[in-house]
């Protein structure tokens, strides 16, 4: 049957389903429409990834350098035991305390903030110890579970075992890591302990027997089994 529409005087054209036009004509109309918001967004985009690249390269890497740097003269006082001077510097240089500070954002200032706990654990003040190491992001570092296990330490030595308990288990997570695990198991048995969790500590000091027979802890861990009425 024929299209009423198509017979009909005064009708609408009908509707061309498949017009016989170009898909990149429309793209070009759509840019000549929209190509005042489309430049504004472009250049928004370019200076933000240009503005990126110049902090990367111009301040943070630079700014990385000089921390870097600035930080050797503290780790030398450290290692000589001179803690003091290692946080607070001697009028010339900088110890960890102030590098901390000014080079915030660095990775040499972060990890200013765990020589800074350490330091403070050595000398016996356990709450800045705590305060510094819990400033310290040791994500993705080797020094993670030793930061977790200090301020373990710190929390044991502030008469607060149940704190300590949570830093040890973080500290002990890593079951390849064959020096660290085993030192601090051995803390959070002691830890448990000191919280009245006797059986915790049992299965603590035997997971440290069992599963690192060669490390220096395991050699008292009968003994320390005995003290809890695990005989063997």
């Amino acid at each position: 049957m024929a299209n009423s529409a198509r017979n009909t005087p005064g009708a609408p054209p009908p509707e061309n389903v498949y017009p016989d036009t170009n898909p990149l004509d429309n793209v070009q109309v759509f840019y000549e429409k929209n190509k005042k918001m489309l430049s504004t967004a472009t250049t928004a985009i370019l200076v933000i990834v240009v503005g990126y690249f110049g902090y990367i390269k111009m301040y943070k890497e630079p700014n990385d350098e000089k921390a870097g740097s600035a930080m050797f003269w503290a780790q030398t006082a450290f290692q000589a035991d001179s803690l003091n001077m290692a946080l607070n510097g001697d009028g010339k240089n900088m110890g960890f305390t102030k590098l901390a500070q000014k080079y915030s954002g660095t990775k040499a200032g972060n990890l200013s903030h765990y020589y800074e706990g350490i330091c403070y654990l050595k000398m016996g003040d356990y709450a800045k110890a705590i305060t510094s190491l819990g400033a310290f992001d040791g994500k993705g570092t080797m020094l993670g579970s030793q930061a977790d296990g200090a301020m373990g330490l710190a929390y044991m030595e502030s008469g607060n075992a149940a704190k300590a308990i949570e830093c040890f288990k973080k500290a002990t997570s890593n079951k390849e890591d064959e020096l660290v695990t085993p030192m601090y198991l051995y803390h959070l048995g002691l830890a448990y302990q000191t919280a009245g969790q006797a059986n915790e500590a049992k299965e603590t000091f035997k997971r440290l027997r069992d599963e690192y027979p060669r490390s220096q802890q395991a050699r008292d861990m009968d003994k320390e089994l005995a003290k809890l009425g695990e005989l063997n």
